[in-house]
């Protein structure tokens, strides 16, 4: 099944993804959202993103943001990563392969259940690619606080059928 379709399929619905390779973040910094290596993307930290230009579940785990609304976080980050992928690549059928994701999460120093926040991100990535393309390896963080006060980000790497077009 073609992964669009799948997205149309499960009503996700793709974010206005992070600005090209050569274009720099003004934000937050020089830096390029993502890099293509022959057939290996890497994306740069993404998060949940702002809605009218306030952060997205802002805070910490174990203080003032849920489990639940953890996960909701991880999850709208995993679709500005597919925004950003599909923005770099054009077709998402060309990802063979989420290798890996490197995931942060900003709790309290006495909360422990990191991985189910990051459910949030693997579970949707399994849902878009199927578990043979979608499911990765993956390590998550506790941090003390991130950028803008964001509870969860994420980088990738992802296996790409080809060099960008």
């Amino acid at each position: 099944m073609k992964i669009e379709q799948r997205l149309v399929d499960l009503g996700i619905e793709l974010t206005v993804p992070m600005a090209g390779p050569k274009q720099y973040g003004k934000r937050y910094g020089k830096m390029k959202p993502f890099v293509i290596t022959g057939t290996t993307m890497h994306l740069c930290g993404h998060s949940p993103g702002m809605k009218d230009g306030v952060v997205r579940f802002p805070g910490r785990l174990g203080h003032d943001v849920t489990i639940e609304e953890g996960y909701q976080a991880a999850r709208l980050t995993g679709i500005n990563c597919i925004s950003t992928i599909k923005r770099a690549i054009g077709d998402l059928d060309r990802v063979t392969a989420v290798v890996s994701t490197l995931n942060y999460v900003a709790c309290t120093h006495d909360f422990f259940e990191h991985y189910k926040i990051t459910n949030g991100l693997t579970d949707l990535l399994e849902e878009v690619f199927g578990p043979d393309i979608g499911l990765g390896a993956r390590a998550t963080y506790g941090a003390p606080s991130l950028t803008d006060n964001y509870c969860f980000e994420t980088s990738m790497i992802l296996e790409i059928d080809g060099p960008a077009t």
